[in-house]
């Protein structure tokens, strides 16, 4: 990068971080993100972090406290308080061993599950040490989150996505910043995410972008959909994956789905016993709707709206021809 320092901020933060990467300074403008209580962790050696799909978590548990969160189901096996959060202390020797064994370079995935950038990586540079290795080794990156942090990383993101390919991904759910900070209440606003995908897009840096879930009675309304189009129209994403305008509840995440219902829509939740019982799958009444929106701006602008062509495409690993006819003649 040009510049010595990067300084970045947005409405409760502020990075600031040496090119050396031995130093970094945290302010906080938002007391609730300092409390020690609330964003607790937890240390612990694993056997192994490659998925089969070359998918890999690097933290479990999440400090983000979306109140719709799938990780929080009882079927990912989670032993300990969602919050604690989990710091797979040897993941980047971890991942470098298995990236040399490699024969075949591929993309590596990271956020599926737990979100690479939560608060403890501030303090940790847990992932960044992961990007040094995807990059120090010519592998491909796939990465999603909801926070801006990732732009500490932008110059690793770049150096990746100039040997083989960086997909950027960001969830965005929530058009209206109050509502989003109530169902997203520690991560980047929308607006700041749509930010950071401008970013991403001029630094060349493909992104896509999650549509999901979209909460009946809730965010499930034309302007909240096109609000959000909007955003990635602007910002240029390679694609949008969607699964339909609804969520999915199940044992674990149900219950605390449910208890921020009645803190913050009381009566909200009597509705969904009444309508959805103990479905899975929670479709909203819009759905039909909305989807024929999403299909028509997506085609109209450009933007892959095919889950499967996009999940091939981040599966599919990328060399860039002039890195690979330099190597020839080294």
């Amino acid at each position: 990068m040009a510049v010595t320092l990067i300084e970045y901020a947005h409405s409760c933060q502020i990075y600031c971080y040496n090119k050396e990467y031995k130093s970094l300074e945290t302010r906080f403008t938002d007391f609730t993100y300092l409390n020690k209580e609330e964003n607790k962790m937890h240390f612990k050696k694993v056997k192994t972090i490659l998925s089969a799909h070359n998918g890999m978590n690097i933290y479990r548990g999440c400090t983000h406290g979306c109140i719709y969160c799938d990780s929080r189901s009882k079927c990912y096996h989670i032993d300990h308080e969602f919050e604690d959060v989990e710091v797979k202390v040897n993941a980047p020797e971890l991942l470098e061993e298995a990236l040399r064994k490699k024969r075949k370079k591929c993309m590596i995935g990271t956020g599926s599950m737990c979100d690479p950038y939560m608060h403890c990586e501030i303090e940790l540079n847990h992932t960044r040490k992961c990007l040094e290795i995807i990059d120090r080794y010519g592998f491909g990156l796939s990465i999603l989150t909801k926070s801006d942090r990732i732009l500490r990383d932008l110059d690793l993101l770049k150096s990746i996505n100039e040997k083989a390919k960086c997909v950027v991904q960001l969830t965005l759910t929530t058009y209206d910043a109050d509502l989003c900070r109530i169902l997203e209440p520690a991560v980047s606003t929308t607006k700041r995410r749509f930010e950071v995908l401008k970013i991403m897009h001029e630094n060349h840096i493909p992104t896509v972008v999650w549509l999901d879930p979209i909460l009946p009675f809730i965010n499930d309304t034309e302007e909240n959909l096109r609000g959000i189009l909007n955003y990635c129209i602007e910002a240029k994403v390679y694609g949008i994956i969607c699964f339909g305008m609804g969520m999915t509840l199940r044992e674990g995440n149900r219950e605390y789905f449910y208890q921020k219902l009645d803190q913050h829509f009381p009566g909200l939740k009597e509705k969904y016993h009444g309508k959805y019982g103990y479905s899975y799958e929670i479709k909203s009444d819009h759905n039909e709707k909305l989807m024929r929106i999403f299909y028509e701006e997506c085609r109209a602008n450009g933007i892959v709206c095919s889950n499967s062509a996009i999940f091939q495409y981040l599966h599919t690993y990328e060399q860039r021809h002039d890195i690979e006819q330099i190597s020839m003649f080294e």
